[in-house]
């Protein structure tokens, strides 16, 4: 079993308030939920309007497809348009 595990520490410009922040959260999250079947839930920086990090976690039982859902993952939150990628990290284990 391979376990692929990926941090993504947004910036959320547009946000003016934690309602906005969580709207345009919200969507990203369930869309990498519903398209690639994938764990992801925010787990840092919640009372922040503007900055969020997000926590991915894929399982499969070879690396290589692990490192391409990550990719994936990581290609589909930046062309989301609504956050922008500040920095990500990928752990496999």
């Amino acid at each position: 079993m391979i376990v692929g595990l990926m941090t993504i520490e947004l910036h959320i410009g547009g946000a003016t308030t934690l309602k906005e922040k969580r709207r345009v959260l919200k969507s990203i999250i369930d869309r990498v939920r519903s398209k690639y079947n994938a764990s992801i839930a925010e787990v840092d920086y919640q009372d922040l309007w503007q900055r969020a990090t997000l926590g991915v976690a894929v399982v499969s039982n070879e690396t290589s497809h692990v490192s391409q859902m990550l990719d994936t993952i990581i290609r589909s939150i930046e062309a989301n348009g609504g956050a922008d990628l500040v920095h990500y990290n990928i752990e496999i284990l």
